[in-house]
């Protein structure tokens, strides 16, 4: 039931339901409470409306959006409450007090001050946005930016100012039930005052040596930038928030490229979910902008989506342009007809080739190119085990299987997800499996956002999971080092506080025109940082028994990371079956939609040597034979071939395989400028012959 309503009212937890419930009771609440009239009734409902207005806000519910687009925003309940309580006072025979007129001026008054005060937060922050925002570019040698003003005057700057009428409210209310004015003068005064030098305290901060300069200042010092700079390969790049992994999972590669690289993204809220990098990273929300930028050294694009804001790049003849994508599988995705659009299209493996042949969508043989898949180079590949059968926890070995199931997907098709369908036979079959197994588990981070079933669903998987560590614990069998675990997780608490400090204490940030300015990375830090996660990944694994069945949410560990500790692994149809055969290690995909194991692997090529699973998942005991017996692995050279059919050989190694398909590129854009210009002299001189 509470779920429902959960789901209902589009709040995030049970608290934040209970606060929106208490919320929309509370103001008619104190309408009774004012007609009544009862002074403590009005005081206890008005604030309960305050608390529960300020949770609201400070969770970013849904539902503090919606009451805007109704007529029903943060000023209309400030001043229905200070409307209630000029009623409550009529009603308690006060309207002939100065109580009741000096609340009535005061609240005049405080609403007059509103004007100035959301009009200075406007201005300071439409004059400090700059039409770029970027990070690791020069700017603050070229270009004055000043300091932001504190954040605590413009962030939550509107709910901030209503709130000082806290002080007047309470005076106001003190004094009707003591039928003493001087208390609520003085709240009134407070609340005046305070007001007041919230506006003064904005006013220097539109001055002009407060300011940064206008656009056309700040494009020319970008453009400076870039003709010094003069970038070879761009990585472009446009989306919604949630799709910021996309980008993420390229800047290890444009990191390691041979060409001087750049990244052009094209929205704020991209640049605000943007991984640390040492790229230089340019964000350009403006197509006209864009279109406007020296990016004449430019010779190779990168494009990791099909999106409609690429055409302003794909427009340029000067440079080749090339999409890359963002993950290998055999969903519709990676045989988009707008492919046809590029240059050339970039291909993991064989397969890719072949599904574009299979789809004929219009992307020629030729203009396929398969460079693997540099991502990948953090999974490592299976050691091999001994040759024999081996048992449980009773000899001192217990596998871990890893299930990692996609998510419901937009179109809420159940097939897409084994979750709903197959997650608790799976999770079941692995913490029942005798000899033992360790299972992990982590879920795509978006599951639940579009089905209510996939989020209980996951929740059923999670509680199964966390009742058998809890079970494994007092089994006899299974011993662990607490002294170990100890020195681990003092490694991890060590190792966190040192990235804390080198990240920055996430305090005051400025804003984005001072971001621009102080973005440049600290290639120093940069490097200890990536050099304490992996200290820290090996620490967290070692902070628990290697038997403990675990749950694994979050950014840390990455899924990767998971590949590396387990031996084998449970998943859907998605990119993530292609990177975990790189690991070479055996696998299983749940065939959720039921078509047959034989049109299964004929419809998705990533499962062709994998133990395909019918929702009851009775077939896992194969993949767990595969996984204890690993001379026995019928599947063992199947997964070789399909590696290298979809992910290209080994050697040479990926990245090495995209720098030479980067300059390979290059080298024709490059042919295509010189022989344009040729061209055009040609052209040129015939004209002036003629002449």
């Amino acid at each position: 039931m509470i779920s429902t309503a959960i789901r209902v009212a589009r709040v995030g937890s049970a608290a934040e339901l209970a606060a929106a419930v208490l919320m929309l009771a509370g103001f008619p609440a104190i309408m009774v409470a004012a007609l009544i009239p009862s002074v403590p009734a009005f005081a206890a409902a008005t604030a309960v409306t305050y608390l529960a207005d300020h949770y609201l806000h400070r969770q970013g519910s849904y539902l503090i959006n919606r009451l805007s687009k109704v007529r029903a925003g943060l000023s209309i309940r400030f001043l229905i409450r200070q409307l209630l309580l000029i009623l409550l006072l009529a009603r308690l025979d006060l309207s002939d007090n100065l109580i009741f007129y000096g609340a009535t001026a005061c609240f005049i008054a405080f609403y007059g001050l509103q004007a100035p005060h959301g009009a200075l937060v406007t201005l300071i922050r439409n004059r400090r946005r700059l039409p770029v925002a970027t990070r690791n570019v020069d700017l603050a040698s070229r270009i004055r930016i000043p300091d932001a003003p504190p954040m605590g005057l413009l962030n939550r700057s509107a709910e901030k100012m209503l709130h000082l009428d806290l002080a007047a409210v309470v005076g106001i209310l003190v004094a009707a039930a003591m039928d003493f004015a001087l208390p609520g003068f003085i709240g009134i005064g407070v609340t005046i005052a305070l007001g007041s030098l919230y506006v003064l305290a904005l006013m220097p901060y539109v001055s002009k040596k407060k300011i940064p300069p206008n656009a056309d200042e700040v494009l020319a010092t970008v453009d400076d930038w870039l003709s010094d700079y003069k970038p070879e390969t761009v990585l472009y790049f446009s989306g919604s928030k949630d799709s910021a992994y996309q980008v993420n999972m390229w800047l290890e590669t444009m990191e390691q490229l041979d060409s001087r690289p750049l990244i052009i993204l094209r929205e704020r809220v991209i640049l605000q979910n943007l991984a640390p990098t040492t790229v230089p990273v340019i964000c350009v929300p403006g197509g006209v902008h864009l279109m406007n930028m020296d990016l004449s050294t430019v010779r190779v694009a990168l494009y990791a989506a099909n999106v409609g804001k690429n055409i302003h790049l794909l427009r340029v003849p000067t440079m080749k342009h090339v999409f890359i994508g963002h993950g290998d599988s055999d969903k519709l995705a990676s045989v988009n007809p707008f492919s046809k659009a590029y240059d050339e299209v970039w291909t993991a493996g064989r397969a890719g080739r072949d599904r574009y042949a299979i789809a004929d969508v219009g992307v020629r043989d030729e203009d396929i190119v398969e460079v693997g898949r540099p991502q990948l180079a953090p999974i490592q590949k299976s050691q091999g085990t001994p040759e024999g059968p081996r048992g449980g926890a009773a000899d001192g070995y217990c596998p871990t299987v890893l299930y990692a199931p996609t998510w419901e997907g937009w179109d809420g098709d159940p097939g897409n997800t084994s979750l709903m369908l197959a997650g608790e036979n799976i999770v079941k079959k692995l913490l029942k499996a005798d000899p033992p197994v360790r299972v992990l588990y982590k879920p795509h981070p978006f599951t639940g956002t579009v089905l209510a079933k996939a989020g209980a669903a996951h929740q059923k998987v999670t509680a199964l999971i966390e009742k058998a560590a809890i079970e494994r614990a007092t089994d006899p069998r299974f011993q662990a080092d607490a002294a170990a675990q100890v020195a681990a997780k003092a490694e991890l608490a060590r190792i966190e506080a040192r990235i804390a400090v080198l990240a920055g204490n996430g305090g005051d940030k400025g804003d984005e025109a001072e971001a621009s300015r102080d973005g440049v990375v600290d290639v120093a830090k940069y490097e200890e940082i990536a050099r304490l996660r992996g200290e820290w990944n090996d620490a967290y694994w070692r902070s628990f028994p290697t038997w403990e069945h675990r749950v694994v949410t979050g950014a840390e560990p990455r899924l990767y990371d998971c590949f590396n500790v387990s031996d084998a692994m449970v998943s859907d149809i998605s990119s993530v079956v292609s990177d975990f055969i790189a690991s070479g290690k055996p696998y299983a995909v749940t065939d959720s939609a039921e078509v047959g194991a034989e049109e299964f692997k004929q419809q998705n090529t990533a499962v062709r040597a994998a133990t395909i699973l019918s929702n009851s998942a009775a077939e896992l005991g194969e993949l767990l034979q595969a996984v204890r017996d690993p001379a026995a692995d019928p599947l063992a050279e199947d997964r070789v071939e399909l590696k290298q059919y979809l992910l290209g050989p080994d050697e040479p190694t990926s990245i090495e395989q995209f720098n030479t398909a980067v300059a390979n590129l290059a080298i024709k854009a490059e042919a295509r400028n010189v022989g344009q210009e040729s061209r055009t002299a040609a052209s040129a001189a015939e004209a002036t012959t003629k002449a």
